[in-house]
């Protein structure tokens, strides 16, 4: 039987402080990047994200067969990593991880030399690393308008290739500010490089191990910006942001402010208050796919029309994040189209009057995206348990600001 959790906010106000969980997007990197400096350096603030906690117990694992579970950074990153260390290891996953697609990572580790093979389908997961011999190449073409993933698994591993690399990276470029951050936290372990046009130098050197504070994570952040949008009345604060943050989904700063949020900087984090809020607008989420879903279940939900393009990466997801949404927003009325290539119309539910009860997809965005609309009417989200990917204490934190949740067995 499906477990649900029934939602409702009794006041439909909102204050109070928040502590967001550690950004697994810096954790994760930060994991990877100290164990190739040589795994002395402290890392301050780690995730309790179940992606992080995963990584760190692989990292420490003498085990020939990895499993990645459904984790897609876990998978990436530990492929370009065990293949540029020169360990032998077989990477495997839940079902839908091998149903992800890691054939453009796979196909550059090859050109430098890595002896990697696929197990099951080709282009898939699992796969069988047996070892780094090199080519003498330096120089890539990588397309990158897919999964900037792959691209960070490269460039955190080329400080150790014999000669460096160069990526070229072809077409568009998906989540640029990812491939940013991960620059960002190489530097902050001892790595220059530079990314001048499509390029991305990065000499051969070493890692120097270091000490890293782990940000706050601005994804998390975005579900309680959409609560305090729909909120009768809010004020609260979300710790350990930082306004000169490496992340991209900082983004949700100005969206939010089209959507009803006003954002100020503390010393201590931000501070969240209404404002007005437009009525119709347009997003372009190719630097925060991770965003998309916040801000389709917010708009749906509050009678914003909103047109979106730079999707094209959520098909490739936990789950087809753009079918997801499709189905679930049609249940509150509302419509989600691919009108031309590329380009999304999602028109809002004019009135929500019936009972709604939301499918998450095993997706943990899914359920925390649609669980602000409980400010409007309670409602029910089904398997709750998948948040515990990125944000495990997502419905304690509801509860301490006012929401009443109720998990039915």
């Amino acid at each position: 039987m499906t477990k649900t959790v029934t939602i409702s906010h009794p006041s439909g106000v909102l204050k109070g402080r928040v502590q967001l969980p550690a950004s697994k997007s810096e954790a994760n990197r930060a994991l990877i990047i100290a164990a190739l400096a040589g795994g002395e350096s402290e890392l301050q603030n780690l995730s309790e994200a179940n992606d992080t906690q995963l990584l760190q117990r692989l990292l420490k694992s003498d085990s020939d067969i990895i499993n990645a579970e459904d984790a897609g950074t876990v998978m990436r990153f530990l492929t370009a990593y065990y293949a540029i260390t020169g360990q032998q290891k077989t990477l495997t996953g839940t079902e839908r991880m091998c149903q992800r697609p890691i054939k453009v990572l796979v196909e550059a580790l090859q050109e430098l030399g890595v002896g990697i093979a696929y197990l099951g389908e080709e282009g898939y997961p699992p796969l069988q690393i047996s070892g780094f011999k090199g080519s003498g190449r330096k120089h890539l073409k990588v397309r990158s308008d897919i999964s900037s993933q792959y691209i960070s698994a490269l460039l955190m591993v080329a400080p150790l290739l014999p000669e460096g690399l160069e990526l070229e990276l072809e077409g568009k470029i998906s989540s640029r500010p990812y491939i940013e951050m991960t620059l960002a936290l190489m530097q902050d372990f001892g790595v220059e490089a530079s990314f001048e046009g499509n390029t991305i130098t990065v000499p051969h050197q070493k890692y120097q191990p270091a000490t890293f504070a782990v940000e706050s994570d601005w994804s998390a952040a975005s579900y309680w910006y959409s609560m305090v949008a729909l909120a009768k009345e809010a004020d609260i604060t979300l710790l350990g942001l930082r306004e000169n943050s490496h992340q991209g989904d900082k983004a949700i700063v100005d969206i939010m402010r089209r959507l009803g949020v006003h954002t100020e900087f503390k010393p201590e984090g931000v501070r969240l208050t209404k404002k007005h809020a437009e009525k119709r607008v347009t997003f372009d989420f190719s630097n925060c796919p991770d965003l998309a879903q916040t801000i389709v279940a917010l708009c749906a939900a509050s009678g914003i029309a909103v047109e979106m393009t730079g999707l094209e990466s959520l098909r490739i997801k936990e789950t087809d994040r753009i079918q997801a949404l499709q189905i679930e927003v049609l249940a509150m009325g509302a419509s989600l189209d691919e009108r031309t290539p590329g380009v999304f119309q999602m028109n809002p539910a004019l009135m929500i009057d019936r009972e709604l009860n939301f499918r998450t997809y095993e997706d943990h965005r899914m359920a925390m995206a649609f669980a602000p609309i409980a400010l409007l009417q309670p409602i029910q989200i089904q398997e709750p348990a998948v948040v515990r990917k990125s944000y495990p204490r997502f419905w304690e934190d509801l509860e301490k600001m006012g929401f009443e949740v109720k998990v039915n067995e």
